[in-house]
């Protein structure tokens, strides 16, 4: 199983913050975000040499920093998105993977129970997610990854759930078995050759544009069976030069 960061983007919304490097290398709370996300995954018993980074916007400014992972690049990261992108790490998929977001920064209990799930397909939901958007005006609940589960089955998963009616947030964390990845990669090509360069896929978005909870949600609606683990903060997504000014306060936020 390989643990994938996905990191391609610019972050335009951190504006001069991204200038001269990736977002994912923004110093957040006294580091990188970065090096948050490799200390979360070393609670899954990943190293840095485990992962797989890829990579497009100042690629080679994290290469030179952080030599250790394998490195994929995703050269199309101007017209593309989340979905595509970690579509371009497809070999290093057939195992099993967790992948998470590059600009996020969380608790290495995330890792831990998502690791421990023993679904195919497992997402991390984070319940106590609207605390962080109290005062976030560049960042409104109404762009979050919502979902809504039962029991630990998520039954609904979209930006557009009424904020009152869902259970959490998607952090961009997910684990996927070998069983699970390749019904995800099948869907994946399933969906490129039926709607590929349709304007819309979802939600507005075309399926070159589409985000991992496009495809997760279109898979849930076709039966596939989804799971999550909760943690109750101890997340923050960093979008924003705003966010990246909250941060510092967020992260003070007791979390279970």
């Amino acid at each position: 199983m390989k643990p994938i960061i996905i990191g391609a983007g610019r972050g335009r919304r951190l504006r001069h913050l991204t200038d001269e490097v990736p977002k994912t290398m923004v110093p957040i709370v006294g580091r990188p975000m970065v090096e948050h996300i490799f200390e979360a995954l070393l609670a899954g018993g990943f190293s840095r040499a485990d992962v797989v980074f890829i990579c497009g916007y100042r690629a080679e400014v994290i290469r030179r920093a952080y030599p250790e992972p394998t490195f994929v690049e995703n050269a199309a990261w101007e017209r593309n998105n989340i979905l595509a992108s970690l579509l371009c790490a497809r070999e290093h998929l057939t195992g099993g993977f967790v992948s998470t977001y590059s600009d996020i920064v969380y608790s290495p209990l995330a890792i831990e129970r998502v690791m421990r799930s023993p679904h195919d397909i497992t997402l991390v939901c984070d319940t106590a997610w609207r605390r962080r958007y109290v005062g976030r005006s560049e960042h409104p609940e109404t762009d979050a990854e919502k979902l809504c589960v039962e029991g630990d089955r998520v039954v609904e998963l979209s930006r557009r759930i009424p904020s009152e009616r869902a259970t959490g947030e998607f952090i961009g964390v997910m684990r996927l078995t070998a069983a699970g990845a390749a019904r995800f990669v099948a869907a994946y090509d399933a969906c490129e050759k039926e709607v590929g360069s349709a304007p819309e896929f979802r939600e507005g978005r075309s399926f070159e544009k589409a985000y991992l909870i496009d495809l997760l949600a279109h898979m849930l609606e076709a039966g596939e069976r989804i799971h999550a683990v909760a943690i109750d903060g101890g997340y923050m997504e960093i979008d924003t030069t705003e966010d990246a000014r909250l941060a510092e306060g967020w992260w003070a936020l007791p979390s279970s």
